[in-house]
């Protein structure tokens, strides 16, 4: 039989055991808890630098879209000045040779050709103006487009 100071020995050095044991968790749980803490911020930073650089391409997009539509509203209006100059002009030299006319059958046949003339003119600059159309809202929604098809890549590559 053990005698008590041997008793007391041998639970000392159990306990010390068994804080020693205690220890080493508590540095190993600490140091895993420290990892995953920084691999948490690195995630949550690198995600930020994600959202930041896909924020600054739907700038982008947004900045290009925006011009695309300057450019083609400039050039609708610079057509539609054309367009109204043109006009002018031809209706003052129909209004000159209407005036000139000797004849009621002269006046109908110049009223005649003239109104050919106009609605053909017309017709032609509203299909420019149509197709001027068509190309300034496909290159002002290029951009965007584009940045929606990357939106939904990353979206679907983060599944």
């Amino acid at each position: 039989m053990a005698t008590a100071p041997e008793t007391a020995k041998d639970s000392l050095k159990d306990a010390a055991k068994t804080a020693s044991q205690v220890k080493a968790g508590a540095e190993q749980f600490a140091a895993q808890g420290a990892q995953a803490f920084k691999d948490g911020v690195e995630k949550s930073i690198a995600g930020l630098s994600e959202v930041t650089a896909q924020s600054k391409q739907t700038l982008d997009a947004l900045v290009a879209s925006a011009t695309a539509t300057a450019k083609g509203a400039e050039t609708l209006s610079a057509q539609a000045v054309t367009y109204g100059k043109t006009a002018l002009e031809k209706h003052v030299e129909a209004a000159k040779a209407l005036s000139a006319a000797r004849s009621v059958q002269e006046v109908i046949e110049l009223q005649t050709a003239y109104a050919k003339s106009s609605v053909e003119t017309y017709m032609a600059e509203v299909n420019r103006a149509s197709e001027t159309f068509s190309t300034l809202m496909k290159n002002a929604f290029r951009p965007l487009n584009e940045r929606a098809t990357a939106a939904v890549e990353t979206l679907q590559a983060a599944r």
